[in-house]
């Protein structure tokens, strides 16, 4: 995208917790669990316009403070879960900058149009021809 990561790498503040859940002596003495933080409007790395669009697009992911916060705890190894926090953070990021593309009109077809109309006409006298005639 058009962010330096390897800035945004140095602006990420990430603590180290102990994890949650069974796993017995291990996850009492060991910190395997990463807390990843971002605030994205003390970001030196996006611009004004890069800022507003992340915090519309994560507005329901942000505390009040606009910080976005990321928890891994899937791995026993405290390394992996920080890179995968890192990378879940890159995807958040660049699927929120992504800019769809505009949808462009176009006009449908004539031939199309009497297609459909014929296709319709047919389809209602194939239903009349199935009610009961009329004895007048």
């Amino acid at each position: 995208m058009n962010y330096d990561e390897e800035l945004l790498k140095k602006e990420l503040k990430i603590k180290a917790i102990r994890s949650s859940g069974s796993g017995g002596q291990h996850v009492n003495k060991v910190s395997s669990k990463i807390e990843l933080t971002l605030n994205i409007n003390e970001s030196k790395v996006f611009n004004t316009e890069q800022k507003k669009r992340l915090i519309e697009k994560l507005k329901s992911r942000l505390t009040k403070e606009k910080t976005l916060i990321i928890y891994c705890e899937n791995t026993r190894s405290q390394h992996r879960n920080k890179e995968e926090a890192i990378t879940r953070l890159f995807n958040i990021i660049n699927t929120a900058l992504l800019i769809p593309k505009s949808r462009k009109l176009t006009k449908i077809p004539r031939a199309i149009i009497k297609k459909r109309l014929k296709n319709k006409k047919l389809r209602s006298e194939r239903k009349a021809s199935r009610k009961r005639p009329k004895l007048d």
